[in-house]
């Protein structure tokens, strides 16, 4: 599906809108308003139709939105309607935790690689993937085909794994390093700041108990 340029606040979006109508596929429930689903997730009834409307008439007036249909054409529109090969690089804490929740929650992103340089880890075994050394990540993902490499090294060592997984033909780098990573713009990126989101807890308590 080809899509008009997109901000990036819709974008945002999406993958809420996906995971409220998997919970109301679980339920049971067959279709649901706008008005339905903004009491659901907390956007306005106005926000929701004009997100989904920037991609087509997904609903019937005077019938709401069919959840199975709407929900995979959100799958179309993130792209989640195929499956991506991907090898995580650092089998640290963090990396196992991603290998995990991708393995459990089927989320379309096959691991099919996890790569580390600590000779204590290679050759361990998460989820029936086996660690392998570093130094065979470029053969690997140029062999396999990859299109997604999650970066969970440190800092000092992050842009170098990135160039790496970039030369070897990826298409997307989902980074949980502490560094703004330079990547060219023939490959998407999304970059995890654990921090950020610890900045921005603190700032909702402050608010909070400011207002008290």
């Amino acid at each position: 599906m080809r899509t008009p340029r997109i901000s990036n606040a819709i974008i945002k979006r999406l993958p809420v809108y996906r995971r409220y109508l998997g919970q109301l596929q679980r339920q049971g429930v067959k279709k649901i308003s706008s008005n339905e689903l903004s009491a659901i997730i907390g956007f306005t009834a106005s926000q929701i139709r004009q997100d989904l409307n920037t991609f087509g008439e997904f609903g019937q007036q005077g019938y709401g939105y069919s959840v199975d249909y709407l929900f995979g054409k959100v799958n179309e529109i993130l792209g989640l309607d195929r499956e991506y090969k991907t090898v995580v690089i650092g089998a640290g804490n963090i990396g196992k935790a991603i290998a995990n929740y991708t393995y459990y929650y089927k989320i379309g992103f096959n691991i099919i690689g996890i790569f580390d340089a600590n000779p204590a880890v290679i050759g361990t075994e998460c989820n029936d993937v086996i660690v392998q050394d570093i130094e065979g990540l470029r053969e690997f993902v140029e062999a396999n085909n990859v299109d997604v490499g999650v970066i969970c090294v440190n800092r000092e060592n992050a842009q170098a794994v990135a160039d790496l997984l970039v030369d070897a033909g990826v298409s997307g780098i989902w980074n949980f390093a502490p560094i703004d990573l330079e990547i060219p713009k023939s490959v998407a990126l999304e970059s995890v700041h654990l921090s950020d989101g610890l900045h921005t807890l603190s700032f909702k308590m402050k608010s909070i108990s400011e207002s008290k």
